[in-house]
């Protein structure tokens, strides 16, 4: 059985034959097997496609709005790690900066509160160093900005195609992208950096 189709949506009308046709998931590496089968369960189980072409549509706007999330997460990453590099040179005189700096950009609660009191005592803030990180990586977020641009353009071209086919299967589609939007916000981004990006 073809590996995008193991776990075939479970909400998706019957029979649904398309997807197996399209191929494996789009993902890199070590990216979220399962975010990305969730997300278009997610999708066929609220718009039950009626058609093949409903499942074409379908797949494809998955695969826009995981792009989204990828580029999103890329830039938190980026600046999660440039900001935490920026802290360990802050904190270059203590003995346990390089760790003191790691466990910071992941967020734990100790760590924010025992660096903060650090970076005071040498003049500087953790605001200081993730402006650093913003102002160094300007171009790279600039050109992530406009690959996301790109990628929401995308999108919205593909529900002004539905539009012709299916007005209120759009607007389900809509909501439920929307809905896919708001849950991954909340996932497990590096908190440093989402904080710190613009919304």
């Amino acid at each position: 059985m073809n590996e995008s189709t193991e776990r075939m949506p479970s909400g998706a009308a019957a029979p649904v034959t398309t997807f197996a046709l399209l191929g494996a998931r789009p993902l890199i590496g070590s990216e979220d097997t399962a975010g990305y089968d969730e997300l278009l369960a997610r999708l066929c189980a609220t718009l039950r496609p009626s058609d093949s072409l409903e499942e074409v549509w379908i797949r494809d706007l998955v695969d826009l709005v995981w792009d989204t999330f990828r580029l999103r997460r890329a830039k938190a990453t980026m600046l999660s790690y440039r900001a935490a590099q920026e802290v360990r040179a802050m904190l270059i005189d203590y003995p346990d900066g390089p760790k003191m700096a790691q466990m910071w950009a992941t967020g734990d609660e100790t760590a924010v509160k025992n660096v903060e009191q650090a970076l005071r005592s040498v003049g500087s803030s953790g605001e200081h160093a993730i402006s650093i990180a913003m102002w160094s990586y300007m171009q790279h977020m600039e050109r992530l900005d406009r690959m996301l641009v790109s990628a929401e353009a995308r999108r919205s071209a593909a529900l002004r195609e539905l539009d012709y086919h299916r007005s209120p299967f759009v607007q389900e589609v809509r909501r439920a992208i929307a809905q896919a939007e708001a849950s991954e916000r909340t996932r497990d981004a590096p908190p440093i950096a989402a904080e710190a990006q613009p919304a």
